[in-house]
């Protein structure tokens, strides 16, 4: 496990979309404190356990101070975000994934969360597929499967590649 800037690093790289964040030691540490709640969910979920998803999920409510609020866009219109007990970079994620999570479970979506069937990997997705038939995180564990598998089945019918 990194420490200092390097784990910092770490973080704002994982959380990277448009544009990297800046992530502070102490926030870093806070997300990554909350990192094994977020997965019990998604590993509840995935094994179709409901119940249990949705307890430790409540727990991440309870220990994130997750509270929703409307803010305003630069266009004027108003969107739903969810904020930890400050507006500090790392309650915010923590109380965002918390809120996330509430949402999938109750809009009947937990379904769509999943833990990668890849060998080796260690990642959970959102399935967006339009069947909600996704097994893997990405394309690139999709492939690498499928690749082994044809070794396999090369192998045990005896042809060479």
């Amino acid at each position: 496990m990194p420490s200092g800037r390097a784990r910092s690093d770490a973080v704002a790289q994982a959380l990277t979309f448009d544009r990297r964040p800046t992530v502070s030691s102490a926030d870093a540490t806070l997300l990554l404190e909350v990192t094994p709640s977020v997965r019990a969910v998604f590993e509840a979920a995935d094994a179709g356990d409901f119940a249990r998803a949705a307890r430790h999920t409540n727990a991440l409510l309870r220990s994130t101070g997750a509270r929703p609020q409307l803010n305003e866009s630069a266009d004027g219109t108003w969107h739903l975000h969810f904020h930890g007990p400050d507006d500090r970079f790392g309650p915010g994620w923590a109380a965002g994934l918390a809120a996330g999570l509430t949402m999938a479970l109750g809009v009947d979506e937990i379904g769509r969360l999943g833990v990668c069937a890849a060998d080796r990997c260690d990642r959970v997705y959102v399935d967006t597929s339009r069947n909600g038939g996704r097994q893997f995180c990405s394309t690139r564990c999709q492939n690498r499967m499928k690749a082994a598998a044809h070794r396999a089945r090369r192998a045990g019918s005896g042809r060479s590649e």
